[in-house]
């Protein structure tokens, strides 16, 4: 297969699992940390005026969804590619990033959860996936 075509593979394939791994670990996370009594998270309107139902430990859940997913979609990419496999993991991060960026700005959170999310949850994720896909392909460092 083509270098090129392959490495477009791997970054949508990557951002495509990424993204299948963090709505699910969302969802299970919810069902594992209940929200409180009254909060609706149905519409983006019923999400933002009930908000502040929101404890802390509801904001656990997610921080591990979107750490995990970016870590999942950035591995995958780097073990699909086939070149420039670090560059396209941290692609993976960065695009998760600016979805965290996007979804801060339009989704009411405390900003220990914003900051720690986006400090956290998804460059520093890309960047252990590229340590670990390195480990796990004996692939030299750049």
């Amino acid at each position: 297969m083509n270098t090129t075509v392959r490495n477009i593979l791997a970054f949508v394939i990557g951002a495509v699992v990424g993204s299948v791994v963090n709505i699910t670990l969302v969802g299970l996370g919810m069902a594992v940390v209940p929200t409180p009594e009254g909060f609706d998270p149905t519409t983006m309107e019923s999400y933002a005026a009930t908000a502040h139902l929101l404890e802390s430990v509801n904001y656990i859940p997610p921080l591990i969804a979107h750490a995990v997913g970016c870590f999942v979609g950035a591995l995958v990419a780097f073990l699909i590619a086939g070149s420039h496999k670090h560059i396209l993991a941290l692609a993976i991060g960065a695009f998760t990033l600016v979805g965290g960026v996007w979804a801060a700005n339009i989704i009411p959170a405390p900003t220990w959860f914003i900051v720690t999310d986006l400090v956290l949850a998804y460059l520093p994720m890309a960047l252990l996936a590229v340590w670990v896909g390195r480990a796990v392909t004996k692939t030299p460092t750049v």
